[in-house]
């Protein structure tokens, strides 16, 4: 398939951008250039699309359930019992429903942490989106449950727009023998690892009472940090730790509007930064968000790290790429940029909105003055979705 973006604006300036085969062939193709399928872009500008690094997508079933409470009484008093009554038919209808919102919302993919996941999985395919699927591992599941997930990791084969990960919950939801033994199925299958990580003081306080550690430095201890591994919020994590991270290569998705709404705590912007780890942006599930607008989260998260009183920490171009390039290269997906070679996935904005009126600096636009309305079409694998 090819595809034909013409006056679309690129750097400032007017072009004409030519795709084939899922790929930015020319960004600055030649009058009279033809495709199969053409665009006219005028009066919009194209940008990346976004990469969710962490979310639970049928968790939009939950939108609004339990708001106003802190995570642990969340969890346990009310996500997890209403969840077990969650049929597959639902699993489908919330997955659905997230990646509606999400395409509309200029993502084109996803990392997720959830059950029945063939039901989500069939939704990707049907979608034109891409993600990565996780195989969700607890101590609570069964020995059947893991002899299946072991022979589903193993049987899996990726397709260029879905691939499968495992994914350990949490510290505190698996013991050492489920972190290990989703390391070593991973590491043995080249997937990823996703977990949440030090999300809240008391999930630290506790690792420490269980383990005499903290959560970083406990993974650590039992070699399940590298650099295939996606570690969601990291929150409460020291300006040690963040070496620890940084040193095994680790990813870091932060959620600023969950963490927020969950009263989990503010990210650790400085130190992190300052470590040079690779941080990516996620939202979380519907159920601590309340949606799955990635713009949204790079604005809450570029204003959040200047509440320290230092205006110029994570500027507008840096969140940017957090959302997009680095959520691409944290799963090895050959895009993020707008950039001749690269899979064509990527968003066209209005210029005529009047959100992006006047255009003195468009990313600053995007990052802080938009919102999803404002975009007119999403691409992803060089189609329009």
């Amino acid at each position: 398939m090819s595809l034909l973006i013409k006056n679309v604006i690129l750097d400032g300036a007017p072009a004409d951008i030519l795709i084939k085969d899922g790929r930015f062939a020319c960004l600055h193709a030649a009058p009279g250039a033809e495709a199969e399928n053409v665009i006219d872009a005028s009066s919009m500008a194209i940008l990346p699309a976004f990469y969710n690094t962490h979310t639970h997508a049928a968790m939009t079933l939950l939108r609004g359930y339990a708001d106003d409470m802190p995570l642990q009484s969340w969890l346990n008093d009310w996500i997890w019992p209403y969840e077990d009554k969650l049929t597959p038919e639902d699993i489908r209808r919330g997955s659905r429903l997230a990646i509606e919102e999400m395409k509309a919302g200029g993502s084109v993919f996803f990392n997720d942490m959830y059950f029945d996941i063939d039901e989500t999985m069939d939704e990707v395919q049907l979608s034109g989106m891409r993600a990565c699927i996780g195989v969700t591992m607890m101590d609570n599941h069964s020995g059947v449950q893991r002899l299946e997930k072991e022979a589903r990791l193993r049987e899996w084969k990726d397709s260029d727009r879905l691939s499968l990960c495992v994914a350990p919950h949490a510290v505190y939801t698996c013991g050492a023998e489920t972190l290990e033994l989703a390391a070593r199925l991973a590491r043995e299958n080249g997937r990823k690892l996703h977990i949440h990580l030090s999300e809240t003081a008391r999930e630290v306080s506790d690792c420490i009472a269980q383990t005499g550690m903290t959560p970083v430095r406990y993974l650590d201890s039992i070699g399940f940090l590298g650099p295939d591994v996606i570690a969601a919020h990291c929150v409460h994590v020291d300006r040690e730790e963040w070496d620890i991270l940084a040193e095994r290569g680790v990813t870091v998705a932060h959620c600023p509007c969950s963490n927020m709404k969950l009263g989990s705590g503010r990210f650790p912007y400085e130190d992190a930064i300052a470590s040079g780890v690779r941080i990516t942006l996620g939202t979380d599930g519907c159920s601590s968000n309340n949606n799955l607008d990635m713009r949204e989260e790079m604005k809450t998260a570029a204003l959040l790290a200047k509440v320290s009183g230092d205006a110029t920490l994570l500027s507008a171009s840096q969140v940017l790429e957090w959302a997009t390039r680095n959520g691409a290269e944290a799963f090895g997906i050959d895009a993020g940029v707008i950039a001749e070679g690269k899979l064509a996935d990527a968003i066209l904005v209005s210029l005529d909105h009047p959100k992006m009126k006047p255009c003195h600096n468009l990313v600053s636009n995007w990052v802080y003055s938009a919102d999803t309305s404002c975009i007119k079409y999403v691409i992803c694998n060089g189609k329009p979705i």
